[in-house]
């Protein structure tokens, strides 16, 4: 049995209803992510917190053993790995009307959509799942304005979008609509 309220390509509009019209709640000013998180970087982020699980537990039979120590060590490892866990979840592209965010496990890029001049899907050498192997694929790519180049946004080998083609080029079409959008607003 379908469950269309758990899915981002569910029909959001009527068929008698044009598509083109935003939806009342839609704020494009707020920061959203046009993809759903892909199932391998859900099953890690999963699996860590499992090991925090552990953690934690350990830090309770620590503290009751009386090695406060070993308990504090297992606590704050705990709380690390949750932490962790959390912005792996965060990990991928953000489009606003301010521009595009790349977030990473330790870093944040933002770019300004008039410092963006094409967005593009290019055949590629790209990483699989992230891993140093690289495998041919396709991959979402940013050209600024000013040249220098912007790491590869999306590739259908990603967490995100592994064995899931239709949803990648759904991500990258919408991705490249925004910022022909904005590109086009901001010249």
């Amino acid at each position: 049995m379908p469950m269309p309220f758990l899915t981002a390509d569910r029909e959001l509009h009527s068929p008698s209803e044009p598509a083109d019209i935003p939806l009342p709640y839609e704020d494009r000013g707020r920061w959203r992510r046009p993809y759903r998180p892909g199932p391998w970087r859900v099953a890690r982020s999963a699996v860590l917190l499992l090991l925090a699980a552990f953690l934690l537990m350990t830090a309770v039979l620590s503290t009751l053993a009386g090695s406060l120590p070993a308990a504090g060590l297992s606590l704050a490892l705990g709380v690390l790995v949750i932490g962790c866990s959390l912005r792996m979840l965060r990990v991928g592209i953000w489009v606003s009307s301010q521009g595009i965010r790349q977030v990473g496990l330790f870093w944040t890029t933002t770019l300004d959509w008039t410092r963006v001049a094409a967005v593009r899907t290019v055949q590629q050498p790209v990483r699989w799942l992230g891993l140093p192997r690289t495998v041919q694929g396709q991959a979402l790519v940013v050209h600024r304005r000013d040249g220098d180049p912007l790491r590869v946004l999306l590739s259908d080998h990603s967490a995100d979008f592994l064995g899931k083609p239709a949803a990648f080029d759904r991500a990258a079409d919408v991705l490249e609509s925004w910022a022909e959008d904005y590109r086009a607003e901001s010249v």
